[in-house]
């Protein structure tokens, strides 16, 4: 009797702790601002590239450039640093900025370097391959006329169970041929970060 009721017990506090440390999962919307950590997030991505572009697509050195060559000036993004204290995807953020270089409609944009290398391997393959009516041209390529490079920085000011994460992301547009800074841009982003006191 007394084994049956133990086991009886054991099977109890079993279930109740597999269903105490249950996961539960609550599916949002892509474009909801969540925010845990206080870390870098997809919103951070986001909100900075899409200011940036917005401030870079509003200048005056597009209508320069249209104006003294009738084309729409093409833009490479290049390297973006992450010079931070932490961990930040900077390829997420790269796309970011290069779907809202080309969402605005203004800028022209070609690839970058790691995604030429396979679009020029599938070009000479189809030199070998592929139908001569279908094979794209070697050296046909249109050259950027704009790159875009820039750094993730952060500084962290923490006391006991308070932390302030300022992000600050820089931007510079260079041509190409004449290194002339065209564009400079910055977007700083400031958080106050409250730690609980309460253990789990």
């Amino acid at each position: 009797m007394k084994k049956r009721q133990l086991l009886i017990a054991l099977t109890l506090t079993a279930l109740i702790t597999f269903t105490g440390c249950k996961t539960k999962v609550t599916r949002v919307g892509a474009d909801e601002t969540i925010d845990l950590s206080g870390r870098w997030n997809d919103t951070d991505s986001q909100l900075v590239s899409a200011e940036m572009i917005a401030d870079l697509s509003s200048r005056s050195w597009i209508d320069e450039y249209t104006a003294k060559t009738a084309k729409k000036p093409v833009v490479i993004v290049g390297t973006i640093r992450n010079k931070s204290s932490e961990h930040i995807e900077s390829e997420t953020f790269v796309k970011d900025l290069e779907r809202e270089l080309i969402n605005g409609g203004r800028i022209k944009f070609v690839a970058n370097s790691l995604e030429r290398g396979e679009l020029r391997q599938e070009r000479k393959e189809q030199q070998t391959w592929s139908r001569e009516e279908t094979q794209k041209r070697l050296a046909a390529e249109t050259g950027a006329d704009y790159m875009l490079q820039g750094s993730i920085k952060t500084i962290v000011d923490q006391e006991g169970k308070e932390q302030v994460k300022f992000y600050q992301v820089d931007l510079e547009l260079i041509h190409l041929e004449s290194n002339e800074k065209v564009w400079i841009g910055n977007k700083k982003i400031k958080k106050h970060i409250k730690k609980s006191s309460r253990k789990w």
